[in-house]
């Protein structure tokens, strides 16, 4: 089947970007060098093109009900512009996918999706909303998505852009009137630096990344730095750190379910889970050689196979040889000693913390 392309591909493909299939979509892994992107976001301003992301509207009585339902966080009377992180969950535990959830109005929620996972999503989504009087739109072909990350972005965002984004504080989002059409600005980030994210129709993104070309005020910047930056901060991408065989609980981000709740799906088997424990967690791994540990190898305990690689790198901030690891969780210690076997040789390292770099977000 035949990848998808975002509203932005002929200008990637005019700018020279070097293109490559990610998620179902034709996407730009860098435009320069993922080295140079990723120090541009870190210290100064980065835009990605997001667009292959999904979104889906929950609208109606019973939306929150809905939503927490499907959702392991707790959105029980959250303020408008209040933006939740969670997971959508399998009854056995596993990792549906990891989204953000928007609260846009008193029943009416925004959710972004990660873009491999829109058809299984929305099926799913669509398969539990029976029940519940509410309206499910899947509206990703709709919206484009720019990602405007790093220290500068706020002064970018307004001054290239117009668009006022100074009052948004850290995980909250607001809708803004612009050239004829409601468009949604947010402030998360996927980088660990301060950040935005722009959505509109496919018309208005275009011009948008036309301005901030213009402006040479911040750099393009592929999927390639987007992945050495969250990993740098220990964020997790889905089919790497989540997955259906990947609880929120063996990665490591319990906090983001709320047992409290009366209810979601999954609840029973991540309570389950955390009580007892489980067998394998994800923690940190770095080597005390250069190499690179990538994803796949092998991590070892006294030369037993205890583990696997999920995410691997040279790290560009701080120069040090580090992976994000799911491994036996009676290894999970820290500064516990492992090695991870890298073509045919092995390299001693240290169980370490997952996050590998501060995050620098603007609270």
């Amino acid at each position: 089947m035949e990848n998808k392309k975002t509203c932005l591909y002929d200008k990637h493909v005019a700018m020279g970007a070097l293109m490559q299939p990610f998620g179902g979509f034709e996407m730009p892994i860098q435009y320069s060098t993922i080295i140079d992107e990723h120090n541009a976001v870190r210290n100064h301003c980065g835009v990605f093109d997001v667009s292959h992301m999904g979104e889906v509207t929950v609208k109606g009585p019973d939306a929150e009900k809905y939503v927490n339902h499907i959702f392991t966080n707790d959105i029980t009377n959250a303020p408008k512009g209040q933006i939740y992180y969670g997971m959508m969950l399998y009854e056995n535990g596993g990792t549906v996918d990891d989204l953000l959830v928007y609260k846009m109005g008193e029943h009416d929620f925004f959710l972004v999706i990660n873009a491999a996972n829109i058809d299984k999503d929305v099926e799913w989504m669509t398969k539990n909303a029976e029940g519940f009087d509410i309206e499910l739109k899947n509206v990703s072909d709709y919206y484009g998505q720019l990602a405007v990350q790093g220290p500068e972005a706020e002064d970018v965002v307004e001054t290239v852009l117009g668009i006022p984004c100074k009052e948004l504080v850290f995980y909250t989002t607001k809708t803004v009137e612009k050239d004829g059409e409601t468009i949604i600005v947010s402030r998360t980030g996927y980088t660990g630096e301060d950040g935005f994210e722009i959505y509109g129709s496919h018309d208005f993104i275009r011009r948008q990344w036309d301005a901030l070309m213009e402006s040479g005020k911040c750099k393009p910047c592929g999927l390639g730095c987007r992945d050495t930056l969250r990993f740098e901060v220990g964020l997790p991408l889905y089919g790497d750190e989540l997955s259906e065989n990947i609880s929120p609980i063996m990665a490591g981000l319990s906090m983001f379910c709320k047992l409290d709740k009366p209810e979601f799906i999954g609840k029973e088997a991540i309570a389950k889970q955390k009580a007892e424990g489980v067998k394998q967690k994800l923690v940190g791994i770095e080597l005390s050689d250069r190499a690179i540990p990538r994803h796949g190898y092998t991590v070892l305990h006294d030369g037993k196979e205890i583990g696997v690689v999920t995410t691997g790198y040279h790290t560009i901030s701080t120069d040090k040889s580090v992976c994000m690891a799911l491994i036996d969780t009676e290894y999970s210690k820290l500064d516990t000693e492992v090695s991870v076997q890298i073509r045919k040789k092995t390299f001693a390292g240290k169980v370490v913390k997952k996050r590998f770099y501060d995050k620098h977000y603007k609270k």
